[in-house]
This record gives C-alpha cells, structure tokens and sequence, in this order.
C-alpha cells in the first residue's frame, strides 16, 4: 500500500474518485504509482483489492 494523502486542497482541476466517481474536494488520496485520486482510504483500498484479485484470476487462467 502506497498512497499520498493530501489534507485540505482539491486538485488543480475538477476530479472524481477512480472507485466511486465522487467529485474530490477538501482531501484526497493519490496512488504513488500511477497519480490516480481516490476519495478516501476505504475507495484506494476497494480499487486495490479488486485489481489484485482480477491479476490473480489472470494468472490462474493462463
């Protein structure tokens, strides 16, 4: 898990969370490796685990 948070500032432009297309405002978290904005920690860690278990059905089916 790595993740910047971000207290009290909004990105430079209109942006939605990756997981629950929520408008950000006020804080937010950004993914270190890929930039992407999440609203919250519970968001980052949703998106997390289902990329992680679409990688694993991946593997499983090759």
């Amino acid at each position: 898990m790595r993740f910047i948070l971000v207290n009290g500032r909004t990105p430079f432009r209109k942006t939605f969370c990756l997981w629950c297309c929520e408008e950000i405002s006020g804080g937010y978290l950004r993914d270190v490796r890929t930039l992407l904005p999440y609203c919250d920690h519970e968001c980052y860690e949703l998106e997390r685990e289902a990329r992680l278990s679409f990688e694993r059905r991946a593997r499983a089916a090759s």
